[in-house]
């Protein structure tokens, strides 16, 4: 289930805690794994299903494109599977599971980064249980935003609290990444802003969530620009902004769905300006259709159109 609305740091946490409860790592020597087809894979002969996300890593791992390996018969992609797997150069692979499911495959050398940490990390940072936060939450994506009502503004009757966003995989979609935030009141629409020290890490050293407090305080420096920007994208005509979505959903390489969120999103943002343009994305986001990684894209997809404008 996936979380959109404004809830609490609290709520989140617990959401996580309960999301965690089942999974679980363990180093697997490469020759106890074999695969039945791709949708299922035996360790010492004992049978696993594999989640879609941990399907890919497997392919891409072994050097199959997974279009063509999803669309063969599962005595072919199991003919594959065998083979490719006795070619691995790694003597373990890193096998993270929740249940008996797969939910994703690494070398034993990449040291995960857990949704659960990073919430304990913000908890040593002061943010409390009752922090307002907005959240995109699925198993496989977690995208954090916190307001900072302190430093709210208004533009022509809109109100915002600018912030920090702080997004996560916990199955390698993503590295851990941080970057400023705003929120727009009436519609808790939330931008992720396009951004010159917004700070992404590869999940090599769990030492990077010591550095936390650093990156917050150089995001946060971020947060003046956004006023203006605003500003300026209001001032922004749009002589045809159904052709400029289409080409921005070109631009940023937007799948089916996220096409359709932007379709959604529209009739209730509509308007001839760049705002109407940035807030069409960031509407879209809210679509209860999409992943919680789809959420996060189209937010910062709205971000990037607003770090455009000059």
């Amino acid at each position: 289930m996936k979380q959109q609305k404004l809830t609490t740091l609290g709520k989140v946490f617990d959401r996580v805690d309960e999301m965690s409860a089942a999974c679980y790592d363990h180093n697997i020597d490469v020759p106890d794994v074999s695969f039945d087809n791709l949708d299922v894979l035996r360790i010492a002969g004992e049978p696993h299903p594999i989640r879609p996300v941990a399907q890919r890593s497997i392919s891409n791992r072994l050097g199959i494109p997974y279009p063509y390996l999803r669309r063969c018969p599962p005595d072919v992609q199991a003919q594959n599977l065998n083979h490719w797997i006795t070619k691995e150069k790694n003597d373990q692979l890193l096998f993270r599971f929740d249940g008996q499911d797969v939910r994703a495959l690494f070398t034993t050398k990449y040291i995960p980064v857990d949704n659960f940490e990073v919430c304990e990390r913000l908890d040593s940072l002061g943010y409390g249980p009752d922090t307002e936060v907005q959240c995109h939450l699925d198993p496989e994506f977690m995208s954090l935003s916190i307001p900072d009502g302190k430093k709210a503004f208004e533009i022509d009757g809109d109100k915002f609290k600018p912030g920090i966003s702080i997004s996560n995989s916990e199955v390698g979609l993503a590295s851990l990444s941080i970057a400023a935030f705003v929120l727009r009141i009436i519609c808790t629409n939330g931008l992720i802003s396009k951004s010159d020290v917004s700070a992404s890490y590869r999940h090599v050293s769990t030492k990077i969530l010591g550095e936390f407090p650093q990156v917050l305080d150089r995001v946060s420096y971020e947060l003046g620009n956004q006023r203006s920007q605003f500003a300026l994208s209001i001032e922004s005509s749009v002589d045809d902004p159904e052709s400029t979505l289409a080409s921005f959903n070109r631009q940023f390489g937007l799948n089916a769905q996220e096409k359709d969120a932007v379709e959604w999103a529209w009739p209730l943002e509509m308007g001839d300006t760049m705002f109407a343009v940035v807030n069409t994305y960031t509407r879209a986001a809210q679509w209860d259709e999409l992943s919680a990684e789809s959420s996060f894209r189209l937010s910062r997809v709205g971000g990037n159109i607003l770090g455009m404008l000059n």
